[in-house]
């Protein structure tokens, strides 16, 4: 497991790059996507609030390893989830 630093790191860099996509999608997408741009935008920054606290604050009782590989396991479903909404 990588440090608590590098892995909010991580998350930031991503959702930096999937807020920008958003926007660029909201600016040049067609027009349907344009209505939806802000729920997208604001389900970013929510992901993002919630895994950076969720790495600051693990969960009490849960092995380290299992409970970080869990938490990278669901960033990396709902990173999924957001990329197909902005491609859909």
């Amino acid at each position: 497991m990588a440090n608590k630093r590098s892995l909010k790191r991580a998350i930031r860099s991503i959702c930096e790059e999937l807020f920008a996509e958003a926007i660029a999608v909201s600016m040049y997408g067609p027009e349907p996507a344009n209505h939806n741009a802000e729920a997208q935008l604001y389900s970013i920054v929510r992901m993002e609030e919630d895994f950076i606290s969720r790495v600051c604050h693990p969960e009490p009782g849960m092995p380290p390893r299992a409970y970080y590989k869990n938490l990278r396991e669901q960033f990396s479903a709902q990173v999924s989830d957001i990329i197909d909404q902005l491609n859909g």
